[in-house]
């Protein structure tokens, strides 16, 4: 009896200490990709300001070709809404809206996923012309992981695994308007 009480105090000590640490553990996350694109800045706005053209671009939709997708609204414009439905837990279950547009530069958008991880998210992409015939596209991710889900950030590596998916989404970007 003595041995199972010890283990059940470790096992309490350490969630405790857990738990301590992520009290002191960043909460946010933001990842940020750039490429520059060799056509003129409108095109490329033109371009990236429509949700559905995401489908041409985007890693996490090229994941699961059974995946259903919605959509409400004028695509391109401030309220437009894109859904996504998959089985496929790497791109699970959630919906896009774009929150802000500041014409020719910058697509602000609000993404809340509902499977498998119920969160809230932040993106934009913006268009700044390096030439007439080039443009620099950003496209940023950035959210938060609430307490004690922060404990996660540092084992998940946002970083790594957001990044690689945006610079792979940059690149069929440029690959689709450079044709």
């Amino acid at each position: 009896m003595n041995i199972i009480k010890k283990i059940v105090l470790g096992i309490f000590g350490i969630i405790v200490l857990a738990l301590l640490i992520a009290l002191f553990l960043p909460k946010e996350y933001a990842i940020e990709r750039e490429i520059i694109i060799n056509q003129p800045k409108d095109i490329v706005f033109n371009y990236v300001k429509l949700l559905k053209n995401q489908d041409n671009f985007s890693v996490w939709f090229s994941k699961d070709p059974a995946i259903k997708k919605t959509f409400s609204g004028t695509d391109g414009t401030v309220g437009a809404v894109a859904g996504w439905d998959s089985k496929d837990q790497n791109v699970g279950v959630g919906e896009q809206e774009i929150k802000k547009i500041v014409k020719g530069e910058r697509i602000d958008s609000e993404l809340r996923f509902k499977v498998p991880i119920e969160s809230t998210a932040f993106a934009f992409m913006s268009t700044e012309a390096i030439s007439p015939n080039q443009t620099k596209v950003k496209w940023r991710f950035n959210g938060k992981m609430p307490y004690p889900m922060s404990l996660m950030l540092p084992i998940i590596n946002m970083e790594e695994m957001l990044g690689k998916d945006l610079q792979d989404g940059l690149n069929n970007l440029k690959a689709i308007l450079e044709k």
